[in-house]
């Protein structure tokens, strides 16, 4: 074979390899980018919508109720001590049973805000990834938060069909994880049941 042959033969291997590795990584990309608009849709789409939860956080563990609902999240901590937080985008209240206490607050300055903008802040994952492991599909977020503190979010769904079953936040070293069961759709809230009221004045 002579060496014009043979360089025009490894021409078109390369060429038909490199267009099938451009093929598999484009496929990936769309696949990649449809995962990400059918989480976003599903997230976006638990409007009266409950669930049960375990949280962990490395420490201790706690168990509630997470409801979600129009425009507002609610938040039940049955143990081990029983607490209610309600939080919208930029204003939030925490009630101790117990100690019968009340604060009202702005949720971007603790903790708490990543349950808001998790289940209620369509926007917050856009610049997010997804990726696929065995049956399970994990949306993840990076990003700092208002007081300039690292923080990682992954939200962990059972895939065909997509059910939700997990939220991560790593702030710095700080470890927290929801586990999600029981889960309820089409629930039909009282008109109060989301109020940035003291629950002893609902009665």
């Amino acid at each position: 074979m002579r060496v014009k042959d043979m360089f025009l033969k490894n021409e078109k291997y390369l060429f038909n390899l490199l267009l099938i590795i451009f093929f598999l990584s484009f496929s990936e990309v769309v696949f990649s980018k449809n995962s990400k608009h059918e989480v976003l849709n599903h997230l976006n789409s638990l409007k009266y919508f409950s669930a049960s939860f375990l949280q962990n956080d490395g420490a201790n563990l706690s168990e509630g109720k997470v409801y979600i609902g129009n425009k507002r999240v609610r938040a039940e901590y049955f143990s081990p001590t029983k607490i209610l937080i309600i939080l919208d985008e930029d204003k939030a209240m925490y009630y101790n049973y117990e100690l019968e206490e009340d604060e009202f607050f702005n949720p971007k300055n603790t903790n708490a805000w990543f349950f808001y903008d998790v289940f209620r802040n369509p926007i917050f994952f856009e610049d997010g990834i997804v990726e696929i492991k065995n049956n399970e599909l994990i949306l993840e977020k990076k990003g700092v938060d208002n007081d300039d503190r690292s923080f990682l979010i992954r939200v962990y769904f059972e895939n065909n069909p997509l059910i939700l079953r997990a939220v991560e936040v790593i702030f710095n070293d700080e470890f927290l994880k929801l586990s999600i069961y029981n889960h309820s759709y089409n629930e039909n809230f009282d008109r109060d049941f989301f109020k940035l009221i003291n629950p002893k004045f609902l009665n």
